[in-house]
């Protein structure tokens, strides 16, 4: 297999005065994304049903306790594929979900952070112990679709701030919208090849193996992380069989 292509080569004070020009644009980026964050804090707000019903570790909770106390609560939408193996969970949720692992800054700042996820507590409180996942964990059920999930689709991060016994959802995002979630993407990013996925705009010759029909997120079959787990000893047996999932792929 032929070496991937390289940028052509140069002396430091050329390279550098280019990289000087390209921190401009990064700058300017910088300075958009935090006028786009001011934009976001002044959207209005919809009351949630604060007695929405999720069910936790230790059973049934209402949403409004989901918060910990705390007065914001970022939740995380997980998708689940019922009745199928570990093998065969959602990669994108995978990827997501399992970069968030460090929360004390985020508690520092009056916020929780759950993961909601859409398939039943026993088999997905498995999935997250397999994962070593930290982060407090709920299931949601079937009656809390039309409050929670409001017509959309698991997949999603939701932001939702608390006010004495009432809830209100403040922001929502799917899609690309979830990347702050992955630190490896922009770490990637940074790089010569960045993700080195097909529909970036790269130069000739530059890797580009990964699909993003999920491709992306897997490894020999399974989402990417799981293969350390299973090096480690971890169990992924999540209590249910079941065929292969087909092409359920999300974000």
């Amino acid at each position: 297999m032929a070496a991937p292509a390289t940028p052509p080569l140069t002396d430091r004070e050329t390279w550098q005065k280019q990289l000087d020009e390209l921190g401009l644009r990064e700058r300017a980026h910088t300075r958009e994304g935090d006028a786009i964050a001011a934009a976001r804090r002044r959207l209005p707000m919809v009351e949630v049903d604060p007695s929405a019903v999720l069910t936790g570790v230790d059973g049934p909770v209402p949403l409004l306790d989901v918060f910990e106390g705390r007065p914001q609560l970022l939740a995380t939408y997980h998708m689940w594929h019922s009745g199928r193996s570990a093998a065969d969970q959602c990669e994108g949720c995978t990827f997501f979900t399992g970069h968030v692992l460090e929360l004390s800054y985020l508690h520092s700042r009056g916020v929780t952070f759950a993961v909601f996820c859409q398939g039943p507590i026993g088999a997905t409180l498995r999935y997250r112990d397999f994962m070593g996942w930290q982060a407090p964990w709920y299931s949601v059920p079937e009656e809390s679709l039309d409050s929670l999930v409001a017509g959309r689709g698991f997949g999603m991060n939701v932001c939702y701030l608390r006010q004495g016994d009432r809830v209100f959802e403040t922001y929502w995002t799917t899609g690309r919208g979830v990347e702050a979630m992955a630190p490896s993407y922009g770490l990637l990013d940074m790089t010569v090849y960045g993700r080195q996925e097909v529909w970036e705009d790269s130069p000739e010759g530059w890797p580009q193996p990964f699909r993003t029909d999920g491709d992306q997120f897997r490894l020999d079959g399974r989402p990417t992380s799981q293969w350390s787990r299973l090096a480690a000893g971890r169990d992924d047996d999540l209590g249910v069989t079941g065929p292969a999932s087909g092409e359920h792929h999300c974000h």
